[in-house]
């Protein structure tokens, strides 16, 4: 991979010019930001909008009738359906956001000229099995009547998330190593994520779906390793 530490001018440290940097620490003790009137303000400021914000969406009553009567048993016998529908649909946004991320990277690592090498056909490997997750979850989410086009909150989180792993990865300033360390972010989440899943599917009464969910989980598993592997294999070699 290209090398994700280059020696250059410093451009944006404060050791470059000491005068200013004295300067400058000197208007930090003489200008405090002054919200609501202390120092504290910022922090009231935040929860005070919290406290009146409304929430991100909800989780959509499911269009059929299949669905309405799955949701109304399971809510008859004390369960909370749609904990479930939520955290399905916010695998479902991330597994698609997945796909594209690797798109993304692909295309770099062709563009970087790493054709030759192993990383591309490990990045496809990868990229082809987050698109049969995001399947697997879109036959899950019919599977309860729900509906998989519809956006539920956590989905609405999970898209603004990989908002930031995206500008990563499309920047054409990047190189191949910071690409890969944004990757890492994701797998992480996602590994993690698959445990949750197939636990609230078990305890929501689903063992099919959270039986089907295990095969996603060690994929995921391999995922992570493959991923550290490559970011660990560069950076060592870069640094000997």
């Amino acid at each position: 991979m290209a090398t994700a530490a280059k020696v250059g001018a410093n451009m944006t440290g404060v050791q470059m010019s000491p005068k200013d940097t004295k300067s400058l620490l000197e208007a930090v003790e003489q200008i405090r930001p002054d919200v609501a009137g202390n120092d504290k303000g910022a922090m009231l400021e935040r929860i005070k909008r919290t406290e009146e914000a409304d929430r991100i969406g909800s989780v959509p009553v499911p269009g059929s009738a299949k669905g309405m009567l799955k949701t109304t048993f399971d809510m008859a016998l004390g369960k909370s359906p749609e904990i479930l529908i939520d955290k399905l649909g916010e695998r479902l946004a991330f597994e698609r956001s997945g796909v594209r991320l690797y798109d993304a990277m692909i295309a770099k690592a062709k563009a970087l000229g790493t054709a030759d090498s192993d990383l591309i056909p490990v990045l496809q490997h990868i990229r082809d099995e987050e698109f049969e997750h995001m399947n697997m979850v879109r036959e899950a989410i019919e599977t309860l009547g729900a509906d998989p086009t519809a956006v539920t909150p956590c989905a609405d989180v999970a898209g603004v998330k990989a908002m930031g792993v995206l500008q990563v990865l499309t920047d054409p300033r990047t190189n191949l190593a910071q690409g890969m360390g944004a990757l890492l972010t994701i797998e992480l989440e996602d590994n993690a994520a698959w445990e949750l899943l197939i636990e609230l599917a078990e305890a929501g009464g689903h063992p099919k779906i959270a039986k089907s969910f295990h095969k996603a989980k060690d994929q995921e598993d391999d995922h992570l390793v493959k991923i550290k592997t490559l970011v660990r294999r560069d950076l060592i070699v870069q640094i000997k």
